[in-house]
């Protein structure tokens, strides 16, 4: 793995500023734009994904960095969650949806992996 000198730097990061971008994307038309809980939700729960990774990175060390991964990852799921409400209420089309669904779940296994190589890395006694 390459070194990461900057939460940019990290894969998993990078993905979740797509799936960011892909959420505002799918939430600034139609229905599903006038829908203000929603969309505000689904929305927050996106930045949640980007913003935990950041920050876990910049806390200094492995520990906390794997805590705020689980946020993160947590967050990921809560977009699947919410994608099957606007699937249900007629805001996304299959096809939308399962983009949507796939990028989100793409996000969650590289946290997930990002999560298992650091807990490997601490195992063996090396810090960020």
């Amino acid at each position: 793995m390459a070194k990461i000198e900057k939460f940019e730097d990290i894969e998993a990061w990078q993905k979740a500023r797509e799936l960011s971008r892909a959420i505002y994307a799918a939430t600034s038309d139609g229905a599903f734009a006038r829908d203000f809980g929603l969309r505000d939700q689904i929305r927050r729960a996106a930045v949640s994904v980007m913003s935990n990774i950041a920050e876990g990175f910049d806390r200094g060390g492995n520990r906390e960095l794997i805590q705020f991964l689980y946020i993160a990852k947590g967050s990921a799921a809560e977009i699947q969650a919410q994608l099957y409400v606007a699937l249900d209420v007629g805001y996304l089309k299959q096809e939308q949806f399962q983009r949507l669904y796939s990028l989100a779940g793409d996000t969650s296994r590289l946290i997930g992996g990002f999560i298992r190589y650091l807990k490997n890395a601490e195992s063996k006694g090396y810090k960020k």
